[in-house]
This record gives structure tokens, C-alpha cells and sequence, in this order.
């Protein structure tokens, strides 16, 4: 019998149904979180580097974490929308191999799943602003997880519950990739989890090979076999997404952010932060505090 368990679990931060009109216009919008929408009338687009998709009734749309998108509406749209956090044991996303914008019909089942969740769910709405530079702090993060907190554990169950449906529609869609489905060494996972933990490390690749007695050489082609990315290359773009996270959510400046992306100077970080996200720091908090400000 397998002895393989699902390592991923997510969290509710908003439902609410909406009805939106011409102001609900973002461009390049980066969230830490997932977002699913199901749309009920109206029309708009939401498109991201691979993609333009038409907003339309009767449609499921997803946008997995992290996932540079661009939210319209020329008219009128109404839609029901989930925002939710995902946490997995070895720091891989469900979704790593599908950062992008995924779009589905919606069943029966699908609707009467996201109107019991929205009915069980009173009050968790944004309540705020229809701009996600305006919502996205992480001050409002902690005020919504501390409802999960105070959550009954049947509501929270129920509310993974029906998260883990709804997802499952877009994992068995023809168009996922699906990672190799080749088990990583215990030593691969554990390293990864470590990574994660210590993003504010100055990690290096020797440090990690000798935290798990193994030969430099060896460490990093295993590394690469079982992930598909070598050690250095996956710590840099886990550093940089949490950068985007801090810089999206906070008012800390670039060197703070770079200290605690474990990074010794902010030219090395600024270089790295360019060659990943196509954008300099203060490019990208220029962005963020234009859509705070309008």
C-alpha cells in the first residue's frame, strides 16, 4: 500500500459575491495567495503572460499564487470570489508547474460548493476597496487568519473541504502539468523545508550538503534530478518571492528587505530581484504604490 500523503493544505482569507464595474481595472497584479472566481453575469478579462482569458458567466476561473495577472471589467461584472493561502511541507506549490491563469465550465456541484462556503462564511469579505494594492497588507492577512483561529474545527474542515474540490477541478483538466511523480529523497525534502525556513539565511550550497553529510557535487545533481532546478537557483527565486511579499506588504525599505532575504548587499539583491521578476525593487514598489493611490 502506498505510503505517499498529500502534503498541502489551504486557507480561507476572503468570499464574498461582488458586483463590479468599470473601476475594477489592475495591472500587473502579484499575490501571495490563490484566487478563484465563478462568475454569474456581467463580463470583463483577466489575462496574464501567456494568456488573455474573457470573463463570462457559468465559468470557473483560477489564478494560482504568485501568478503575474491583469484584472478588467469594461461594464459590469458580477462574480463570486475566493482568496485563499496554501502551505505545503516541502515548499513546493501544487501549482509550481502552472503559474498561470486557468479557466473551466462550472458544474452544478461547483456553484452549490462556493454558495454554501460564501453561506458559511459570513462577513469575510474585503470590506475595503476593489484594489488588490489596497487590500493586499499584511495587517489584513493576520486580522483574517485570526478568524481561521477562532474558526470551529468543523467549519475549518469543511472549508479545506471544499477548497480541495475545487481545486481538484483544474488539477485533472487535460492542460495541468503535473510534476515527474518521482519521489524525492528524504534528504532532497528536508532541505527543501530547511530553505524555507531560513530565507533570511545567507544560505550556501556547501552548508547544505554538509547539513545532510553529503558530497557538494553530489547534493547539488541530486538536488537538480528530483526538482528540476539547482540549489542556488531555487533559494534565489525563493528569497525574491518573499522580497515581492515584503515589498507588496510592508513599508520596509530595500535593505531591510534584502537583510531579511538573507542577502550581505542590496546591489546583489536588486541585480538578483531584476533577473527574476523583470523589474527593479523600486520599479516594482512604483507599481504597487500607483494602484494604492488611485
Amino acid at each position: 500500500m502506498s505510503r505517499d500523503h498529500f502534503k498541502h493544505s489551504f486557507s480561507l482569507l476572503h468570499i464574498d459575491h461582488v458586483k463590479l464595474g468599470p473601476k475594477w481595472n489592475f495591472s500587473d497584479v502579484i499575490s501571495p495567495y490563490y484566487r478563484l472566481y465563478y462568475i454569474d453575469q456581467g463580463s470583463g478579462s483577466i489575462s496574464d503572460n501567456y494568456d488573455r482569458l474573457t470573463l463570462e458567466p457559468g465559468y470557473l476561473y483560477l489564478i494560482p499564487s504568485f501568478t503575474l495577472s491583469n484584472l478588467s471589467c469594461k461594464e459590469y461584472l458580477s462574480q463570486y470570489f475566493i482568496q485563499f493561502f496554501e502551505e505545503s511541507a516541502d515548499g513546493i506549490s501544487l501549482f509550481s508547474q502552472n503559474r498561470n491563469v486557468m479557466k473551466l465550465p462550472a458544474s452544478e456541484t461547483d456553484i452549490s460548493l462556493i454558495k454554501q462556503m460564501l453561506k458559511g462564511n459570513p462577513g469575510r469579505g474585503i470590506n475595503r476597496s476593489d484594489n488588490p494594492k489596497v487590500y493586499e497588507k499584511e495587517a489584513f492577512y493576520k486580522e483574517y487568519r485570526s478568524h481561521n483561529d477562532r474558526m470551529k474545527l468543523h467549519l475549518r474542515l469543511e472549508n479545506q473541504g471544499t477548497l480541495l474540490l475545487l481545486l481538484s477541478r483544474f488539477i485533472s483538466h487535460k492542460n495541468f502539468k503535473q510534476s515527474s511523480g518521482q519521489v524525492k529523497p528524504s534528504k532532497v525534502l528536508d532541505t527543501m523545508s530547511y530553505m524555507q525556513l531560513h530565507l533570511g539565511k545567507n544560505l550556501t550550497v556547501s552548508e547544505l550538503a554538509q547539513r545532510v553529510n553529503q558530497n557538494q557535487d553530489y547534493f547539488s545533481k541530486q538536488f537538480l534530478l528530483h526538482t528540476g532546478q539547482r540549489p542556488l537557483s531555487y533559494i534565489h527565486e525563493k528569497k525574491i518571492e518573499r522580497a515581492q511579499y515584503l515589498i507588496a506588504t510592508t513599508d520596509k525599505s530595500f535593505l531591510e528587505i534584502a537583510l531579511d532575504t538573507g542577502f550581505s548587499s542590496l546591489p546583489h539583491f536588486s541585480k538578483l530581484f531584476k533577473k527574476i521578476v523583470n523589474l527593479t525593487p523600486g520599479e516594482y514598489r512604483k507599481k504597487n504604490d500607483f494602484y494604492l493611490n488611485n
